[in-house]
């Protein structure tokens, strides 16, 4: 074994790892800007945007009659009744809180009569959190409450 190759205590030893630099964006427009994109900022939802995504992947599960709890869906019937049918439609029955990219959700729902519970809110659990991760973010919670059954009319 040569004298360059042992370990020598009083001898300084040598060794050398690379540095990581992030990324510099580029100072003129190009193709180059598109490469380092992420480095100009963050991307954020706002709740409304979640709750919307989440309540059209609800109601688009079959067995599901109606979203939102007893009080909710009375004042929709109020607002119904006055013309303004469409207010707070999109997001009704629908709760989320939003901490960066983790989501948690709360749906409360409305089945029809004669449906499996257990299969509608997996269904609707299922749909959800599909919906909302499309967009990139990541459903740590997606509660499903069953607040009503909607009972065939005679």
């Amino acid at each position: 074994m040569s004298d360059e190759a042992e370990f020598h205590a009083d001898r300084t030893q040598e060794f050398y790892l690379p540095a990581v630099v992030p990324a510099v964006p580029p100072q003129h427009g190009g193709a180059e800007v598109i490469e380092v994109a992420a480095y100009r900022g963050d991307t954020k939802f706002e709740r409304e945007v979640i709750e919307k995504i989440a309540a059209s992947a609800a109601k688009s599960v079959a067995g599901v009659a109606e979203l939102g709890g007893d009080v909710a869906r009375f004042f929709n019937s109020m607002l119904d009744k006055i013309g303004l049918d469409k207010v707070g439609d999109a997001t009704r029955g629908v709760w989320a809180k939003v901490d960066g990219t983790d989501v948690e959700i709360t749906v409360i729902l409305v089945i029809n009569a004669g449906e499996v519970v257990s299969d509608v809110t997996a269904n609707v659990r299922h749909e959800v959190i599909e919906a909302v991760e499309r967009y990139g973010l990541h459903v740590s919670d997606c509660t499903v409450k069953v607040d009503d059954i909607r009972l065939p009319e005679a």
